[in-house]
């Protein structure tokens, strides 16, 4: 993965495309920060990580950039969650993503909302970076209130 994004780049510099040049350079300068600071080994997992914390901010500042009625970068930040959800796995559908959940909740059989870590802990591997996580943190809840 990481080599098909540098390989991306380049293609982007000869495109002129601006915008793909920008955001796969922020990811690829994300990735290899990662490397240097905490010493992590570049692969996928990683880069499944550091697109999915680039998509969970430009959401973000959506939600910021609706507040002041900027538009123009709304429709730009979209584009770029666009293109960095294109780099991570298929995406679970709601079904797809109940399914797991259910799957778990069966398996720790939990007995109050207290045990929300328990949970969370079972389904991150199953659903990282093929789920948003804000979604499924929403999901857990509400199964655990209606316990």
């Amino acid at each position: 993965m990481y080599d098909k994004i540098k390989q991306e780049i380049i293609s982007a510099m000869k495109e002129k495309d601006t915008l793909k040049l920008q955001t796969l350079r922020g990811i690829k300068g994300d990735a290899d920060l990662e490397h240097i600071n905490k010493g992590l080994e570049i692969n996928d997992d990683l880069l499944i990580n550091v697109l999915s914390r680039g998509i969970k901010t430009r959401k973000e500042s959506i939600e910021e950039f609706k507040k002041g009625g900027r538009d123009d970068l709304i429709e730009k930040t979209n584009k770029e969650i666009e293109l960095l959800q294109s780099y991570l796995p298929k995406q679970l559908t709601h079904d797809e993503l109940t399914k797991i959940i259910d799957e778990v909740f069966t398996k720790v059989a939990p007995k109050s909302e207290k045990e929300m870590g328990l949970i969370m802990k079972e389904v991150t591997p199953l659903v990282k970076g093929k789920a948003d996580m804000k979604e499924v943190s929403t999901l857990i809840k509400e199964k655990l209130s209606n316990l």
